[in-house]
C-alpha cells in the first residue's frame, strides 16, 4: 500500500481471474506428470512429484527470464550438482545396528526428492514408507526405477508420450485476453518500481518447510501392464506469465579502479555470474599478490574460526617479493636461475628413488583412476628472510582421491600454538637447552594403506617394454606415502610415532605431539610440528635424541631453535625472547604503511552511543570499500600476529574481523590505525548488537601463553552476566592448560606445585557468586545454572581460586575494550610484553 498498490480480490469460483496462479499450478503440473508416467509410479506419489518440481522449477531459468527465480532472490547461482532423476534407484547405507559383517551393507530406495541439498528424501519400495538419507551417503543408479512392491523396472528409451494432452491448446476467448493484458500491464508496471532484492541486506530470508509431503504412499497390490491411459482432456486457462527487467538497478561506482577481468560486470550473460555477484562489486576482494596467483575472495564467504585464513595470508606476506616463485617448469627454464632449478628437481628425484617411493611402471589397471602431480618451486630462507636453498618438490594431486578406495583416515595430530609457548616458558625457567632438527623428505617414510597409482612425472624413464606405449594410458604404482597424498600426514606421524615409542618415549591424548623421555640423569621433550622437530631437555639426554633420530631418518640439525613456526626466537642469560619483527616488517611495507607515523595504542576509545562509535557497522547511506582495498588481507595478516606474538592488538583485530563482509572507510582507518601502532569482559563493548567480549589471559612466569578475545554468542544483560559468561569461557580453557602443564612437568620428572589456578575477576558480585553459591534473586534467575555450577565445581575442588582485582590491575581488560595509554601500557607490560631494545 506505501508502494501504490491496491489488493483486489478476485470473484469467488471465477479462476480466470487468477492467471498468474493457475498458470503456475500448470506449470507444476506438466512437470509433475511426466515424472510419474516415466517412473511408472502409482498416481499416488503425485505430492512428491509436485514438490519435486517445485523445486525445479526454483533453480532453473525460463523463457521469460535467463535467471532462476532462486537467482534472483539470492544473487548466488543455484548449485544444481545434487540433482538426481526422480524416481531412480538410490542405494542408502544401512545403519551399524542393524547391519552385519557379512551381510548387506546397503538397502534399496526410490528417489522423490530433497530437503535440502544435503538430504534426500526416499520411499521404502516394499511398505511405500518415506525416510530421509544424507546425500553424500548415497549411491545413485539413474537408469534403474524400482517399482513398488520389488523389482526393476527397464524403461524405454523412446516414450510414447500423450499427444492429445500435451499438444491441447486453450481455445482464446475474449475473456482470456483482457484477464493477459492486465496482467501484462501490472508486470510491467512493476518492472519500473525500485527492484528492492538486488540488496540482498535489505531482504530477510528465510526457509519454510513443506508440511503436507506424504510420509507414506499406499502400494498397489497389482503393477500395471505397461500401458499408459491417456488422461481425460480439461481445458484449463491461463499461461505461465513473465517478463525480462527492462530496468535493471545499479550500484554506483566506487570511483576509476581498474578491476580484474574476473569482476567485470559487462560480461556476456554466458559467464555464469548472478545479477548480484555482477553489481556488488564490494563482495569481492583481489588477493594480496593477484598478479601472480589469480585468486579473488568473496568477503562475505570468508570463516577464519580456525585461523587457516589469516595462516594463508601471513605466508603470501613472507614470500612476497619482486622476484616470486615460478609455478611450472615452463617458468624456471625462463629464468638465469635455472640451472639451480634443474639441480632441485633432480635431487628431489633421486630422493625418490632412494625412499622406494616408486614403484613399477604399468599399464593402468581396469577401474582405477591414477593421481596427477604437479612440480612446485620455492626458495627456503631464513630469519633475516635470506634464501638459504632451492628446493623443488613433486606433489601429488590428491584431490582426485576417493574417500574409501584411495584412502581411510587423513587426520593428522599437530602441537598447537599454547604448547609451544608453555615448553619455552619451561625451557627458559628450568634453563634448559632448545633444539631444531628438520625431517628431509619426511612424509616419504610412511607406509601406504591403498593401493595408489600416479601419472608418469617428468624425468622418470619409461622401461623399455612401455616405450612404445603412450604415457596416458601407463601409471607409475606408489609403494611410500608422497607429499599431496590426503593421508601422508597421517602416516608419517604413525611412523614416527611408532619409532619413538619403542625407544622409550611416552606420549598423551591431551598433547599427541609431544613426546617425553625420562631417566635416572635427566629428561628429553621432543614437540613434533609435521616435520619440525623441537628437542628440549637437559644436554645429555638432548645428544642422545639427536643420535636416535639421525640413525632412523634423514635429518638436519638446525642448532639451537632461532626460527620455528614464523616465530623468531633469540636466547638470552635471563630468558628466551619471542617475536616477529621481520613478519611485522614486512607487513607494513606490504600495505604501505612502513612510513606511517606511530601511534601509542592500537585503536582510539570508543564510546557506546551508535551515532558517535566510529566503529559502528556500515550503514544505508555509506558505501563498502571496493575490490582494490585489501580489507581482508590486512585482517588476515594482523590475526596471525595477534595470535601468536602480539596479544596487545588482539581485541581491535578482532573487533575490525566483525565487518569483513561489508567493510568501510570508517573501519579501514581503524586498520591502519593498528599499523601505526605497529610501528612504533568489558559490558556491551559492541553496543550495536547488544554483545559483550570475552577476554583472558593465562601468564606462567609473568608471561603470557593463552589469550582469548571474543564477541560472545549470548546477549549479556548486565555486566554481572558478561562477567559470569566470561569466567565460564575462562574455567575451560584453564582446565586444558592444567592437564596439559602437569602432563609435560610429571612426565618429564619436575617438580609440580599443587595449587590451585589464580583467576583474578574485577567484578565483586560474580566473585561472592562463585565463592557463596549460585544465588537464584531477580537480578541473577535468568543466568543459566552451568555457568555458575561449573566454575563452582572448580572452586570447590581447589583447581582453581576466584580472587577480586581492581579494574585498573585486571590485564584482560586488553583484550575487552580499548584503553587509554598509560593503562594500556600497564596491562601490556604486566602480561611480559616487552621491546627488544630494552633487553
Amino acid at each position: 500500500m506505501s508502494l501504490g498498490i491496491d489488493v483486489e480480490h478476485p470473484v469467488p469460483h471465477v479462476h480466470t481471474q487468477n492467471g498468474m496462479a493457475e498458470s503456475l499450478i500448470k506449470r507444476l503440473q506438466l512437470i509433475a506428470r511426466p515424472l510419474i508416467m516415466r517412473t511408472r509410479l502409482p498416481i499416488s506419489v503425485w505430492g512428491h512429484a509436485i514438490l519435486h518440481a517445485a523445486a525445479l522449477i526454483q533453480i532453473r531459468p525460463s523463457a521469460y527470464h535467463k535467471y532462476s527465480p532462486l537467482q534472483l532472490g539470492s544473487g548466488q547461482k543455484p548449485d544444481i550438482s545434487h540433482l538426481r532423476v526422480f524416481g531412480c534407484a538410490v542405494y542408502i547405507p544401512i545403519a551399524p545396528p542393524q547391519r552385519t559383517k557379512m551381510g548387506p551393507q546397503r538397502r534399496l530406495g526410490i528417489y522423490v526428492g530433497f530437503t535440502s541439498p544435503s538430504i534426500i528424501r526416499y520411499l521404502e519400495p516394499q511398505t511405500g514408507d518415506m525416510f530421509t538419507a544424507r546425500f553424500a551417503d548415497c549411491h545413485f543408479n539413474e537408469g534403474e526405477f524400482p517399482a513398488f512392491g520389488g523389482g526393476i523396472k527397464e524403461i524405454p528409451k523412446d516414450i510414447t508420450w500423450c499427444a492429445p494432452s500435451l499438444l491441447h491448446l486453450d481455445p482464446p476467448t475474449k475473456q482470456r485476453e483482457l484477464e493477459v493484458q492486465k496482467i501484462v500491464h501490472l508486470q510491467n508496471l512493476a518492472n519500473q518500481l525500485p527492484d528492492a532484492f538486488t540488496d540482498t541486506r535489505r531482504v530477510t530470508k528465510s526457509y519454510i518447510p513443506a508440511a503436507n509431503v506424504p510420509s507414506r504412499i499406499d502400494v498397489p497390490e497389482e503393477q500395471t501392464d505397461g500401458k499408459i491411459n491417456e488422461p481425460k482432456v480439461q481445458l484449463k486457462r491461463g499461461r505461465p506469465m513473465g517478463s525480462k527487467d527492462k530496468n535493471p538497478r545499479k550500484k554506483k561506482k566506487l570511483g576509476e579502479v581498474k578491476i580484474p577481468e574476473e569482476l567485470d560486470t559487462e560480461k556476456s550473460p554466458e559467464d555464469g555470474k548472478s545479477p548480484e555477484d555482477e553489481n556488488n562489486k564490494e563482495n569481492h576482494e583481489i588477493s594480496i599478490n593477484y598478479t601472480q596467483n589469480r585468486k579473488i575472495w568473496v568477503r562475505n564467504e570468508i570463516d577464519d574460526d580456525d585461523g587457516i585464513f589469516s595462516f594463508y595470508v601471513s605466508k603470501e606476506i613472507d614470500h612476497e617479493s619482486d622476484d616470486p616463485d615460478p609455478r611450472s617448469i615452463l617458468e624456471c627454464q625462463k629464468r638465469s636461475d635455472w640451472e639451480k632449478w634443474k639441480m632441485a628437481m633432480e635431487t628431489k628425484l633421486n630422493s625418490l628413488n632412494k625412499r622406494k617411493v616408486f614403484g613399477p611402471i604399468v599399464t593402468i589397471p581396469e577401474h582405477v583412476k591414477p593421481v596427477g602431480h604437479k612440480w612446485v618451486f620455492v626458495r627456503k630462507r631464513n630469519e633475516k628472510n635470506e634464501v638459504t636453498r632451492y628446493k623443488a618438490r613433486l606433489v601429488a594431486q590428491g584431490f582426485s582421491q576417493r574417500q574409501g578406495i584411495d584412502y581411510e583416515e587423513t587426520y593428522s595430530p599437530v602441537m598447537d600454538a599454547i604448547t609451544f609457548r608453555f615448553l619455552m616458558s619451561l625451557a627458559a625457567s628450568k634453563n634448559l637447552e632448545m633444539y631444531l632438527m628438520d625431517v628431509v623428505t619426511a612424509y616419504l617414510y610412511g607406509s601406504l594403506d591403498n593401493d595408489i597409482y600416479m601419472k608418469i612425472p617428468e624425468g622418470l624413464k619409461m622401461p623399455e617394454a612401455l616405450r612404445s606405449k603412450s604415457k596416458e594410458i601407463c601409471a607409475v604404482k606408489l609403494q611410500r606415502s608422497h607429499y599431496g597424498l590426503k593421508q601422508s600426514g597421517r602416516m608419517w606421524y604413525n611412523r614416527l610415532s611408532e619409532y619413538l615409542l619403542s625407544k622409550g618415549y611416552t606420549d598423551n591424548a591431551i598433547c599427541p605431539c609431544v613426546f617425553i623421555k625420562k631417566i635416572s640423569s635427566g629428561f628429553v621433550i621432543i614437540a613434533v610440528y609435521v616435520d619440525d622437530l623441537n628437542i628440549i631437555g637437559t644436554p645429555k639426554e638432548i645428544d642422545d635424541a639427536r643420535t636416535h633420530m639421525k640413525e632412523e631418518f634423514e635429518m638436519k640439525d638446525l642448532g639451537k631453535t632461532k626460527f620455528c613456526l614464523g616465530l623468531q626466537i633469540e636466547h638470552f642469560q635471563e630468558g628466551i625472547f619471542v617475536h616477529q619483527s621481520n613478519y611485522t616488517k614486512r607487513i607494513l611495507k606490504r600495505f604501505n604503511m612502513d612510513k606511517a607515523n606511530p601511534l601509542s595504542t592500537p585503536m582510539v576509545n570508543r564510546s557506546l552511543n551508535v551515532e558517535n562509535d566510529p566503529f559502528r557497522p556500515c550503514e544505508d547511506n555509506e558505501e563498502f570499500l571496493g575490490p582494490e582495498v585489501p580489507y581482508m588481507s590486512a585482517i588476515g595478516g594482523l590475526m596471525y600476529l595477534a595470535n601468536c606474538t602480539r596479544p596487545d592488538i588482539a581485541f581491535a583485530t578482532n573487533l575490525l574481523a566483525r565487518y569483513n563482509s561489508s567493510p568501510t572507510r570508517r573501519h579501514w582507518n581503524g586498520v591502519k590505525h593498528i599499523f601505526r601502532y605497529l610501528q612504533d569482559a568489558g559490558y556491551l563493548s559492541d553496543p550495536h548488537k547488544s554483545r559483550s567480549q570475552t577476554g583472558y589471559v593465562f601468564t606462567i612466569g609473568g608471561t603470557a601463553i593463552s589469550w582469548r578475545s571474543q564477541k560472545q554468542t549470548i546477549v549479556a544483560t548486565s555486566s554481572n552476566h558478561a562477567e559470569i559468561i566470561a569466567l565460564h569461557e575462562a574455567c575451560r580453557e584453564c582446565v586444558w592448560l592444567r592437564s596439559m602443564t602437569n602432563h609435560i612437568q610429571e612426565a618429564s620428572g619436575l617438580v609440580i606445585k599443587r595449587e590451585p589456578t589464580r583467576l583474578y575477576e574485577d567484578n565483586a558480585a560474580c566473585v561472592a557468586e562463585i565463592k557463596e553459591g549460585y544465588i537464584k534473586s531477580d537480578r541473577t534467575k535468568h543466568i543459566p545454572p552451568r555457568f555458575f555450577s561449573y566454575t563452582q565445581e572448580l572452586e570447590k575442588n581447589k583447581e582453581v581460586n576466584v580472587q577480586y582485582i581492581r579494574s585498573s590491575d585486571n590485564a584482560a581488560d586488553l583484550f575487552t575494550k580499548a584503553l587509554p595509554t598509560s593503562t594500556f601500557r600497564k596491562h601490556v607490560q604486566s602480561i611480559g610484553m616487552r621491546h627488544l631494545r630494552d633487553l
